[in-house]
């Protein structure tokens, strides 16, 4: 589960990324930032931000907004299945 959790979170940051460039795609001088999901180690997945020499490749931006959202929708049902699966041993054990 901890796994899910800090995937959701690297996703988080990477559309938070992906927008911020998306808003300023009309920024005169504006460097976006491209993101990466990286696994430093097991059970850890963070998200790696540079900076680049360039503006906001607004093609790339909106295809990986697509898949940012699947990543990110299938570690939520992981965490749903997780919390499922506790409260029905929390209802076996009363």
């Amino acid at each position: 589960m901890q796994v899910n959790a800090s995937s959701m979170m690297a996703h988080t940051e990477w559309m938070g990324n992906n927008a911020h460039n998306v808003a300023n795609v009309n920024t005169d001088g504006f460097n976006s930032t491209q993101t990466t999901i990286q696994n430093p180690s097991e059970g850890s997945v963070q998200a790696v931000a540079t900076t680049t020499e360039s503006g906001t490749d607004l093609a790339r931006e909106l295809t990986e907004q697509i898949p940012i959202e699947k990543a990110h929708g299938a570690n939520a049902q992981a965490v749903k299945a997780y919390d499922e699966m506790i409260g029905s041993l929390i209802d076996l054990s009363v």
